[in-house]
């Protein structure tokens, strides 16, 4: 297959997506014959920086190639990492094009904003000689993993809450609560349901040591910065929303509260029970939600947003309608990608149906064994086997959990076959290294709120 000059090696097709082009084996393919140095740098909070080097062409014939390159893996290290300014060491020209994009008024200007309202300053991008490149400054840190004591686990759904009283590693208590936060405005609304479930679990226990807490969404300390949990809150009421699991911590004591990231927190629940690291978290529901914990068992500090990272450079993609960039991971690894590839292989779907009721219903015919299902579940298990080989440039991956509601049932078992097939056959070494499972029973015990429970250490 060919694509902007590049000739690339890809054998399985998605028979109901055949323009599929994955990012990360047509990048392996770019860069065979790339030979003039590219450094990019990127710089987030606390002066933390990330640095990639890589090769780019650099000739007029390849110049199209190289920005789509260079811009494509950018954005990958945006919405892995995070980050306010981004260094492109090497290039000016390359520079030049990214700067254009990344405004108000460019290409990317949902990226622009979004990082804005992240970090609270302007996406930079600043072009510096190849020489001048910043030196990396990372900060991995331990997460998790303390059991000792009475501790409150939290973990906040975009459609039930959950909370879990836990005594020296033992759950003693735990509770599912419907709740609608994404449809309320007003932030005391989330304020009261938080406060309700902490009082619940601290009824269950002699007394309260720590409280941790899961939950979607890009924080600063314990701050949400973006959520969609607060999606509804109007931004001149955000202060409150920033504070809000300080403040509902402090209605239960002076203990203390530690805020991570739902798919970070993901990760640490499979490490926990598996004793391992080198793991990523992938929960395939309304969204894509990634996690990552290092072979230490340590999170990077890295905002791993995967859902908004290209996966698909076919540039008729489908579009994401928030961010309205194209082949991005939400639109494959979420009941999303079921429902853009249902129509395709003849399921028709009544529109009146909710996006999740319309899983269920592609799923239903999965149990019943219909090949048009079964082609929509095969289809993103190709999608994930060759998305493993770009996630794991980026992530050091010993082990990947799959799990949310796409993987449950025989369309899990269906997604995950054709993506070891993938690996298998096409990148055998890759498949050596990388288990990709589903969760095992343990992990399912262990659960979310009891592994948000262990996040804060006590206090001496």
């Amino acid at each position: 297959m060919q694509y902007l000059g590049i000739t690339f090696d890809q054998k399985h097709i998605p028979k109901l997506d055949p323009g599929f082009i994955p990012f990360g084996v047509w990048a392996e393919a770019y860069g065979k014959g790339a030979k003039q140095p590219l450094a990019i740098a990127v710089e987030r909070d606390q002066g933390h920086i990330s640095v990639r080097r890589t090769m780019i062409y650099g000739t007029a014939e390849m110049a199209e190639a190289d920005y789509r390159y260079v811009e494509r893996y950018v954005k990958f290290l945006l919405w892995s990492i995070g980050g306010f300014r981004v260094f492109v060491c090497g290039s000016d020209a390359l520079a030049e094009r990214l700067r254009k994009d990344y405004t108000p008024e460019g290409a990317r200007a949902f990226d622009f904003d979004f990082f804005h309202k992240l970090y609270k300053r302007d996406l930079e991008i600043v072009s510096l000689p190849l020489e001048e490149c910043p030196q990396p400054n990372e900060a991995p840190v331990p997460i998790g993993g303390h059991m000792d004591g009475c501790r409150i686990g939290f973990d906040a759904g975009g459609s039930d809450r959950k909370v879990s009283a836990v005594i020296d590693g033992e759950c003693v208590y735990s509770e599912e609560v419907v709740w609608h936060p994404k449809t309320q405005e007003d932030p005391s609304y989330h304020f009261q349901h938080i406060v309700d479930a902490f009082r619940t679990a601290a009824s269950k226990m002699p007394r309260v040591d720590a409280i941790g807490v899961s939950s979607a969404g890009t924080f600063i300390g314990n701050a949400p910065m973006i959520a969609s949990l607060f999606i509804k809150v109007p931004r001149e009421r955000w202060s409150e929303v920033e504070t809000i699991y300080d403040r509902a911590g402090a209605e239960i004591g002076d203990v203390p509260v530690v805020v991570a990231n739902d798919g970070d927190v993901t990760a640490l629940a499979g490490a926990m029970s598996m004793d391992v690291g080198a793991i990523m978290g992938i929960a395939m529901g309304t969204s894509e939600a990634v996690g990552y914990v290092d072979k230490d068992k340590n999170v990077l500090g890295w905002i791993s947003e995967l859902a908004f990272a290209p996966v698909d450079l076919n540039e008729d993609a489908a579009v994401d309608e928030w961010s309205t960039d194209r082949g991005v991971g939400c639109k494959y690894f979420s009941q999303d990608a079921v429902i853009k590839l249902a129509p395709r292989a003849g399921i028709d779907l009544d529109e009146k149906l909710t996006p999740a009721e319309k899983l269920k219903v592609v799923q239903g015919l999965m149990e019943q064994d219909d090949p048009r299902a079964q082609q929509v579940f095969a289809d993103i298990g190709v999608y994930l086997g060759y998305t493993v080989v770009q996630y794991a440039h980026f992530y050091d991956i010993k082990h990947m959990m799959v799990l949310g509601r796409v993987m449950s049932g025989k369309g899990g078992d269906a997604i995950l076959e054709n993506c070891r097939t993938v690996l298998r056959e096409e990148y055998p070494a890759l498949y050596a290294q990388i288990q990709v499972m589903l969760p095992d029973e343990k992990t399912r015990r262990v659960g979310q709120s009891v592994a948000a429970a262990s996040l804060p250490e006590l206090r001496k």
